[in-house]
């Protein structure tokens, strides 16, 4: 019996909620401690793409959900319903670590400006190169018919997130997802006039650059 919109959606929040909730507590607020964020975050990603992709897929991602309605793998009709919950979602994400750290509903940081270590240049190309690393991944692994049944998707999956993270993470907050950046905005961390531009931009081409290369090889 095939799953219903609402049940879809329901499935979205959970895994972006779960997993923006582990980005704000370890990379914003430092839950972590000595672990670098990039290992709670990827192994939430992890759990709730085994756990949620039988109902929804698992994109958690709005720029996912795009590549995978122009590969055919997801309705045309439920992509802004998906992204308008990813990003509802993310920013409850974002307010829930803020009370768990602060015990309070308040922003206690300032907005940080993503070019005050780096250059436009090398934020854009980190979110674009690694988002589209993330979505061909995605498509090759989790969608494409020479990989079905395979058990590994979640890992792999992660695995970008993960290497990203370690790699970019310092240079553009290692989002690759516009549902985070805005979630980061939420939570005081980076500036709503940089983000369209230095990542939900970038974000979205590699994501279509990702799923173009995708066809092509296929």
């Amino acid at each position: 019996m095939p799953y219903t919109l609402k049940q879809k959606l329901t499935a979205e929040f959970i895994g972006t909620f779960f997993m923006v909730l582990s980005i704000c507590l370890t990379a914003v607020f430092g839950a972590s401690q000595g672990v670098h964020p990039a290992f709670p975050v990827a192994g939430t990603l992890m759990v709730m793409i085994y756990a949620l992709r039988h109902v929804s897929g698992a994109h958690f991602n709005p720029v996912v959900t795009l590549s995978l309605w122009i590969r055919g793998a997801t309705e045309r009709s439920e992509i802004i319903p998906y992204s308008v919950v990813q990003i509802i979602a993310g920013i409850t994400g974002a307010f829930t670590s803020i009370y768990i750290y602060t015990e309070e509903y308040q922003i206690p940081l300032e907005s940080m400006s993503l070019m005050s270590n780096h250059d436009v240049v090398s934020i854009i190309l980190a979110e674009f190169l690694f988002t589209f690393a993330l979505v061909f991944v995605i498509l090759n692994v989790a969608i494409s018919d020479k990989t079905a049944g395979n058990h590994y998707f979640g890992f792999a999956i992660a695995s970008v997130v993960f290497a990203g993270s370690l790699t970019v993470g310092v240079v553009s907050m290692a989002s690759f997802n516009p549902a985070v950046s805005i979630s980061l905005v939420a939570v005081g961390k980076l500036k709503l006039t940089e983000i369209i531009l230095l990542h939900i931009g970038p974000q979205t081409l590699g994501a279509i650059s990702a799923t173009y290369i995708y066809k092509y090889l296929e």
